[in-house]
């Protein structure tokens, strides 16, 4: 039996998390599972950030984690999304003329996002059972690049956001596209 000896070795420079992997799955065919395009919190760790974040540092989050949106949290709670539009588009600009404020610098995640009140969701039950065309359908209606996927919790007080589905990452999955209608 051989055995190998380990050695311990200096750590260099800044420990960093590896990239993620754009990894969109397989090609779907208009009428497959829509199930098969949604980032599963139970299976993989939701990318976040805290509201009082600065847009730049959020922006480079996005880089680092390899996604293009983020779940904005205020002590434990999911109080909206950014994503790489909010902060690269006209939001910011729109702040800084109805604000106080007259530094890009000083904006931050909470001053672009859309609220938790504003976000778009579907029901994971109902995603369940939907095809990728059906749920191109949702994104089309509401002209939103992000859904939430709500599991509704057995108390009042508000519900597991279980997933977040993106229609880019749809879009890329689906084959013959221009057929979908």
């Amino acid at each position: 039996m051989t055995t190998t000896t380990f050695a311990s070795i200096p750590i260099p420079g800044e420990g960093l998390l590896p990239r993620r992997q754009v990894a969109d799955g397989q090609l779907l065919g208009p009428d497959d599972p829509a199930i098969h395009v949604i980032t599963d919190f139970t299976r993989e760790h939701p990318a976040t950030v805290d509201e009082d974040r600065q847009i730049d540092d959020a922006l480079a989050d996005m880089v680092r984690a390899g996604v293009r949106a983020l779940l904005v949290m205020r002590d434990h709670r999911i109080v909206g999304l950014v994503t790489s539009y909010d902060i690269q588009g006209e939001r910011p600009m729109q702040f800084l003329q109805a604000s106080n404020y007259s530094r890009h610098e000083d904006i931050r995640v909470i001053d672009v996002m859309t609220p938790w009140e504003q976000l778009v969701a579907v029901g994971w039950h109902e995603l369940q059972s939907a095809t990728a065309r059906e749920l191109l359908h949702v994104f089309e209606a509401t002209g939103r690049t992000h859904l939430l996927v709500i599991d509704p919790s057995g108390d009042r007080s508000g519900c597991v956001v279980r997933a977040l589905v993106s229609r880019t990452r749809l879009e890329r999955q689906l084959t013959g596209l221009r057929r979908v209608g």
